[in-house]
């Protein structure tokens, strides 16, 4: 049962990823927040939810291995600028500032989250169907 919870761990950190994703591809233009000024990109933080000894425990314990979402951060790169002192959120000397958020970048980290969530799915198969053919040979 550990390899499920290892697999459905990783399925969920990546779907939180890609929504973390999502949002940050959607809010690229974003010039203004509730929070003041202009949308910051996110990050994920993922941790092991135990380390290799616990893992070596856990085999004993009812305690689940797996991947876990740390939190969510803003990444502190600077704001791309622009020069539009006719855009409503320009600042004194007419410059704008923009999220910085690289789309490349966004699309990349899509891909790879796309991936993960794949060969996790691909684990959890490969799981259930070892499972069942050690019922089939145990029966």
């Amino acid at each position: 049962m550990d390899l499920f919870s290892v697999s459905s761990s990783g399925m969920e950190a990546q779907r939180v990823r890609m929504s973390v994703i999502a949002s940050n591809l959607a809010n690229v233009e974003t010039t203004r927040t509730a929070e003041g000024g202009a949308y910051r990109r996110k990050d994920i933080v993922f941790s092991a939810e135990q380390d290799f000894g616990a893992v070596l425990r856990s085999a004993v314990d009812s305690e689940s291995p797996g991947v876990k979402v740390a939190g969510i951060i803003e990444d502190q790169r600077p704001f791309k600028y622009a020069y539009e002192p006719s855009h409503p959120d320009a600042d004194a000397k007419g410059y704008v500032a923009y999220p910085n958020i690289n789309v490349a970048e966004e699309m990349v980290n899509m891909i790879t989250a796309s991936r993960s969530y794949e060969a996790n799915v691909s684990a959890f198969k490969a799981t259930r169907d070892m499972a069942m053919k050690a019922l089939e040979i145990g029966g």
